[in-house]
């Protein structure tokens, strides 16, 4: 059975809309959302009448029409506003929605995943988080649950399985893994909203989050090492070009922003994470220590041009030390990066603008004003490749 729309009194209604309304406020105000505010929840009325219920509702509706998935995660995921309360709330709220389109969907997807986050225990092992497990923490949400899994939900234990096997965050971001969980999701319609259903793609969203974490801060540790085998040999700059820092990029800075973004991906899930600059990062470091698919490729002949292959002991290109008298101005190609670190209490340091303008990034704006990101995407470019740091022609 679907798990049914509760039907609220005018009371429920109002209480319902009164604990949201601070959540919606702030979320207009954090992406320039142009709305008036709502007179009688603003002026916190305890008795309102069945039109201010009424206006009350619609307004919350038109917010719920302008807020974009992405910036309902970014905002959930950055905002000590939004209690664990609030998001049981929120949970509530979409969940009784009588019509419920795709982009309500992907928010409730998000939702019982975050909150499940929330209430679940740090030290909770993998092997621990069955169905009967989330379906018991999760009762406030989707009451008591027939546990009797339908065969197509077995589909999620297989993405599960790939994903476990992945040895790398670039081999779980282009290896089609994620693109079958949102197929099996997509696929599921009106069944998505089984209760048993919500339980699995809640387990599995939780569970594919923790995988994530360990891939980024598995590649995070390779990077770190990597840096300190250059220091070790006596280098102090690399091309970091493709990932939208400079051409000579100092070591020390770089393991400054590798130490911050550890720290920002040890909370739950942070949205907004620089995750391409991530894995083109650690495809830098590895060229400059001549490992990698993108060391091996440079070291191969062009068979158009005719050119010898590369001696096998050649060094591959660094910067031994940093060309004072040439140094680039301080620019704001890595704007993401150097957020994060002074999010960390890390000191900001200067940004060098990159040689070719062309691969320089542009400024991080407010997510509003960009394209809605999938939960674990890192690049809109179709065809991007992580080893050239360029989309695929």
């Amino acid at each position: 059975m679907i798990l049914p729309t509760p039907l609220q009194d005018l009371a429920a209604q109002w209480i319902s809309a009164r604990r949201l309304y601070p959540i919606y406020f702030e979320l207009a105000r954090e992406f320039a959302i142009d709305i008036k505010p709502c007179a009688d929840l603003e002026a916190g009325v305890e008795s309102p009448g069945k039109d201010a219920v009424e206006q009350a509702r619609q307004w919350l509706e038109q917010l719920d029409n302008q807020v974009q998935v992405h910036q309902l995660r970014q905002f959930l995921q950055t905002n000590a506003l939004v209690t664990q309360d609030g998001l049981l709330q929120l949970v509530r709220h979409f969940l009784a929605k009588p019509e419920k389109s795709d982009t309500v969907r992907d928010k409730i997807d998000f939702l019982v995943v975050q909150y499940f986050s929330q209430i679940a225990p740090t030290g909770v092992n993998d092997s621990e988080v069955d169905l009967a497990y989330v379906a018991h923490a999760m009762e406030a949400v989707f009451g008591e649950v027939d546990l009797k899994a339908p065969v197509w939900l077995n589909a999620l234990d297989r993405v599960l399985d790939s994903a476990r096997k992945c040895r790398s965050l670039d081999e779980l971001l282009h290896g089609g893994i994620l693109e079958q969980g949102r197929k099996a999701k997509g696929l599921a319609g009106e069944l998505f909203y089984l209760p048993v259903a919500l339980v699995a793609f809640t387990r599995f969203g939780y569970l594919m989050r923790r995988v994530f974490f360990r891939l980024m801060l598995g590649d995070l540790n390779i990077i770190l090492d990597g840096l300190t085998e250059l220091e070790e040999k006596g280098v102090q700059t690399i091309d970091c070009r493709r990932a939208q820092f400079s051409a000579q990029e100092p070591i020390l800075r770089l393991r400054m922003i590798c130490q911050s973004w550890k720290v920002m991906f040890q909370a739950e899930y942070s949205s907004g994470s620089p995750l391409r600059m991530l894995v083109d990062l650690k495809a830098s470091v590895e060229h400059a220590l001549g490992r990698g698919k993108s060391a091996e490729a440079a070291a191969k002949p062009k068979s158009s041009t005719g050119q010898k292959p590369a001696a096998a002991g050649a060094k591959p290109a660094v910067t031994p030390k940093p060309a004072v008298a040439a140094a680039p101005k301080p620019a704001l190609a890595a704007n993401a990066a150097a957020a994060s670190a002074s999010q960390s209490n890390v000191p900001k340091a200067p940004v060098k603008s990159v040689t070719n303008p062309a691969m320089a990034a542009k400024p991080a704006g407010k997510a509003a004003r960009g394209p809605a990101a999938p939960e674990f995407e890192i690049s809109a470019e179709p065809g991007w490749d992580g080893d050239s740091g360029s989309p695929k022609k």
